[in-house]
């Protein structure tokens, strides 16, 4: 016996070392697994998993740990790395957790008092702010550091490796990309805007961000404003850096001006890291910070030919795309679909860097193609009411341009469309007569608060053309998300505003239709998409629509027009006249101020009119 023992012991050690081996090799390509899993569960698991569906493998036996005492660690590991590649089910039902109404009532019954609209100031929308004056004696800011610019290079910045594909569908959850993290991450209400949360300099100090697809800076608030409850002081940030480079932006309404400089940021909920950024300290606005807003700040997510001072400095999102070396695409939600656009409470919505995050959004995705890269500028082929269609020239609808922008309020269209659209809808609705001061936004139409006035209103579809130019499709918004509640008078009567406005010069897709949509900016691939928001209901129905394909044979090949002039080669030929005026006005200060070398006598013969005594005679 004692001659037996060391032989079987050998073949107890040489069976578990085999066991070892045969383990590690299934450890091995476990991880492999774990690698294809995040890359391919992460799209279309919505819904969460459990533990059966994992594939994770039962704990290893008591003699497995005697062999081995790492695999325990091993197996445990790879539990957690399958479990990390799937998406937590409480974390997907995030819309679930909405406002809701408890009222319901019929469609079309009318209660006993007819809609009559009410003149009422909007004094919490537009108003007038005086100018801040720049603060006297500034003190002496740090030593300069050259400002972030733009990589050099004749074409468009390259993407992250391994984004080719302009598509991020899965996240590393212990990584820079962790979209889940990124969900709710906005508050705000479209009358006022959508904001994100940053914190900015050394220490942090905390601001709440506008987030704006229709600019390209990033800015703000530098001084004390009456109408802001925060501001950043570069003062007490060691890590800012000033570049004395002064900045002007306008806004179709409202106006700023401010430094030039830049300082890390990082945001709680988005991606993990700081990053330095250009940012401009606003000294100065003009309706831009207004009564009630809860941001401090404005986040510009267009690309950089808008950018201020010039095209050359840096973006915030392309400085995150080369630092953090994220794919460069974003996504937005806005959740105030049918709840007050101005209220005490703030809503939800979601900004997504780097990617897509599949539980905020329903159905398909449709793209359509960008067509300059400026604003995010698409094609509009068509616009129907009530399933009727306008039969306006397509360019009408792109005059001069259509872009899709957050940090517009309204749907804003060119003033022939919306003269079109208006007629439109007072004739389908089941309204006779309705003032038009409820149109043009000078006035409520308010109802009885058991009333719901958006049966009486029809539906209205935008077309947009597809990646495939022969084919189309169309995004609705029902009324739920332009006939807007605003205001509560008394106990009885709820005020409603029209969501829709006039534009001179471009139709703009904004708050009031993109709250009904899960919206992606795919800058890698130069287009916008387009998805159903699970956030988008009212009373527990769905207020958008996105239907196709359709067919194109019916709109001009092209609806956009040939000749664009964008906001910098205006500004490029409005200093080129300004020069060439100061030259001219130059030569006749140089002509009158060059005293004559002759003196003519004039005769009686001469004759002296207007035109040619005018600079001897009239000058002041």
């Amino acid at each position: 016996m004692q001659n037996e023992y060391p032989t079987a012991k050998r073949l107890y050690e040489q069976r578990c070392r085999d066991k070892d081996e045969a383990e590690q090799a299934v450890h091995r390509n476990a991880n492999l697994v774990t690698q294809k899993q995040q890359e391919k569960l992460r799209p279309w698991n919505k819904a969460g998993r459990n533990q059966r569906h994992m594939g994770i493998e039962q704990s290893s036996t008591s003699q497995d740990r005697v062999c081995n005492p790492l695999l325990p660690r091993m197996q445990e590991e790879k539990q957690n790395a399958l479990r990390a590649s799937l998406l937590p089910a409480q974390q997907m039902n995030f819309h679930t957790h909405k406002h809701t109404r408890t009222s319901h009532h019929r469609a079309n019954r009318r209660t006993g008092t007819l809609p009559h609209p009410r003149v009422t100031p909007h004094p919490h929308l537009h108003p007038l702010l005086p100018h801040h004056s720049r603060a006297a004696g500034a003190p002496a800011a740090p030593p300069p550091a050259p400002v972030l610019l733009r990589p050099a290079s004749g074409s468009r910045q390259q993407d992250a490796p391994g984004a080719a594909d302009g598509l991020a569908l899965a996240s590393d959850p212990g990584g820079t990309l962790n979209f889940l993290a990124m969900v709710e991450n906005l508050q705000g209400d479209s009358g006022r805007g959508y904001y994100l949360e940053m914190l900015i300099g050394t220490p942090p100090q905390a601001l709440n961000i506008l987030v704006d697809t229709g600019s390209s800076n990033f800015a703000v608030a530098g001084v004390p404003d009456p109408d802001v409850t925060s501001y950043f002081n570069p003062e007490l940030s060691s890590t800012y850096r000033s570049q004395g480079l002064e900045v002007t932006v306008k806004y179709s309404q409202g106006s700023w001006t401010g430094v030039l400089g830049t300082d890390v940021i990082t945001m709680p909920k988005g991606l993990s890291g700081s990053y330095t950024i250009n940012i401009a300290t606003i000294l100065e606005s003009e309706n831009f910070f207004l009564p009630g807003v809860k941001w401090h700040g404005i986040l510009g997510l267009a690309y950089d030919a808008l950018a201020k001072p010039s095209s050359s400095v840096e973006t915030f999102f392309d400085s995150l795309v080369r630092q953090a070396k994220i794919p460069n695409i974003f996504s937005l939600q806005m959740c105030g679909a049918g709840l007050p656009v101005s209220g005490s409470g703030t809503n939800g919505g979601s900004l997504v860097l780097g990617g897509i995050e599949p539980s905020l959004y329903t159905g398909d995705i449709w793209y359509t193609p960008i067509k300059e890269e400026w604003y995010y500028q698409v094609e509009i082929l068509k616009l129907e009411v009530g399933g009727q269609n306008l039969e306006l020239d397509c360019r009408e609808y792109n005059a001069d341009k259509a872009i899709v922008d957050s940090g517009t309020t309204l749907l804003r269209l060119p003033e022939k469309v919306f003269s079109a659209v208006v007629q439109a809808i007072a004739r389908t609705s089941l309204i006779q007569e309705f003032s038009s001061g409820f149109w043009t936004g000078s006035q409520l139409a308010c109802w009885d608060r058991a009333e719901k006035p958006w049966s009486l209103f029809p539906k209205l579809s935008i077309y947009l053309r597809d990646e495939n130019s022969s084919r189309s499709f169309r995004i609705s918004i029902l009324p739920q998300l332009y006939i807007q509640p605003i205001l509560v008078i008394g106990d009885n009567l709820q005020c409603y505003r029209f969501g829709i406005s006039s534009s001179t010069n471009a139709l703009v897709i904004g708050a009031t239709v993109m709250e009904g949509f899960y919206v992606i900016f795919d800058r890698a691939q130069r287009r916008v998409g387009f998805a159903v928001s699970p956030c988008a209901e009212a009373d527990g129905s769905p207020v958008s629509e996105i239907e196709g394909p359709f067919t194109t044979a019916d709109v001009a090949s092209n609806c956009v027009s040939s000749v664009s002039f964008h906001e910098p080669v205006l500004w490029i030929a409005s200093y080129a006249l300004m020069s060439l005026c100061g030259i001219i006005l130059l030569v006749l200060i140089v002509l009158l101020l060059i005293p004559p070398r002759c003196q003519h006598r004039y005769t009686d013969n001469d004759v002296v009119n207007d035109e040619s005594s005018l600079v001897r005679h009239r000058w002041k």
